[in-house]
């Protein structure tokens, strides 16, 4: 096992990551920038080194200065969290380099899985289902209109290496393919040194389910049960729940088989999860592989008893997966808390916490690293907390998450609780109709 782990992140993640080490008796290093010196996860950390300014580009981006960090404190393995360098191969392999172990997939597995058309290509050829589209990358607004009359339009453009909505976009005639095609390449290029595309049909008013996978080095790779991640605001989630409200048990099996089939074919290890499109048939289509944890981790943890980050440590240390799934127990959500102003078009709001007050409870747990009199800066991703409920069905999992955000106060900042208590007491919220092109109508009832 580990002997000291540095965290390459910030915030909530580092906290979390931070906090599991410490029950694993792990000593942990915190890299923080200039504009992060007083954040919980370098107080909390047994050890903190700065990395650079303000900028992640400069500081949490910053290769050289973290592999530094690691070095001088001692560090034997680098956890990165999610976002920042956790899916980056470049990083994966400098760890390797240096013999420090990182937490997450070897470089060619992010390589590989990181590249979505390859991605689909590897999955379609070991039978998962995929969505109908290109084998490949497309490299021609020819190719691309002749893929689409095959197939049928609406078709939609993606990024081979994108994610985030960027260098995507919707194609509902031949007449639009050469602007989108320009349009979406171009983004690519900008947002990720990447202007390959792949295109598939576009599937109308899908859900957004995905499949918590762990996989280890003996070869084994289990399903955690799904996560509904439907309500996006620009391809953004908000709100996450599990199990899916509209997926049947017969489904949910289909989908957990499928996923792990795919992970095995790869000879996958770690955490991963595979993101599914499925239509109101519920046929699903299989659309990318994420070789992190991801934010809405803690809601498989709350249904299935289980700590992800223990088992990612677990697996990196060359040891089989501890806690095996069960049946799924009860259901979880989670709410995303950003300082942001969902009354302005979710403007950005950084600034300080004049007062702060966490709800609590049985069945209610707060993932944040914010603190009365915090500032939150302008720099970094907006999400400053995670209100995760737990209740013995889906309807008892509402009622708490209500009386949770009634004691739930930021003040000082504008923050997302408002649009989290609207929807809440939105109709189809409630019903668990909607889908990923749902926030319009949630949001106007």
């Amino acid at each position: 096992m580990f002997k000291k782990i540095l965290i390459a992140n910030r915030g909530e993640i580092a906290l979390r990551i931070i906090r599991t080490c410490k029950e694993l008796g792990i000593s942990t290093v915190a890299v923080y920038s200039v504009a992060d010196k007083e954040a919980a996860h370098v107080v909390f950390a047994d050890e903190a080194v700065c990395i650079g300014p303000a900028s992640g580009k400069e500081s949490y981006l910053n290769i050289p200065s973290i592999m530094a960090a690691a070095e001088v404190t001692g560090a034997d393995a680098i956890h990165p969290g999610y976002g920042f360098l956790a899916e980056n191969a470049d990083f994966s392999q400098v760890c390797e380099d240096m013999k420090i172990k990182f937490i997450g997939p070897s470089p060619e597995m992010i390589n590989k899985m990181g590249d979505k058309a390859y991605a689909k290509t590897t999955m379609k050829n070991c039978g998962v289902p995929v969505v109908p589209g290109s084998d490949g990358a497309v490299d021609t607004i020819e190719e691309a209109k002749k893929i689409a009359n095959e197939i049928g339009y609406p078709v939609i453009l993606k990024a081979s290496a994108g994610g985030g909505g960027k260098g995507m976009r919707i194609v509902r005639s031949e007449d639009e393919v050469e602007n989108a095609f320009l349009t979406a390449s171009n983004e690519a290029m900008v947002g990720f040194d990447n202007a390959e595309l792949y295109l598939e049909k576009f599937i109308e008013a899908p859900r957004h389910v995905e499949i918590q996978l762990m996989g280890d080095q003996f070869g084994n790779v289990y399903s955690y049960g799904d996560r509904d991640c439907s309500i996006q605001r620009r391809h953004q989630k908000l709100i996450e729940e599990s199990p899916s409200p509209v997926i049947t048990a017969e489904t949910r099996a289909k989908m957990s088989e499928a996923a792990v089939l795919g992970a095995k074919s790869v000879n996958y290890e770690g955490a991963g999860t595979i993101e599914f499109l499925v239509d109101k048939d519920q046929s699903f289509y299989f659309i990318e592989m994420n070789t992190r944890i991801q934010v809405e981790h803690p809601i498989t943890e709350m249904v299935n008893n289980v700590d992800l980050i223990k088992q990612q440590i677990f697996v990196a240390a060359g040891e089989k997966v501890q806690d095996l799934p069960s049946e799924m127990i009860g259901h979880s959500f989670e709410f995303r808390i950003n300082a942001e102003d969902p009354d302005n078009n979710f403007r950005p709001s950084p600034g300080r916490i004049e007062y702060l007050h966490f709800p609590g409870g049985f069945g209610v747990r707060i993932d944040s690293h914010i603190y009365n009199d915090y500032i939150i800066p302008p720099y970094y991703d907006s999400l400053v907390a995670k209100l995760i409920v737990w209740g013995v069905d889906r309807d008892h999992a509402i009622k708490r998450a209500k009386r949770a955000f009634d004691e739930f106060t930021i003040e000082g900042i504008k923050t997302t609780i408002p649009f989290h208590q609207k929807m809440l007491n939105n109709k189809y919220f409630l019903s668990g109709d909607y889908n990923t092109n749902s926030i319009e109508k949630l949001l106007d009832n």
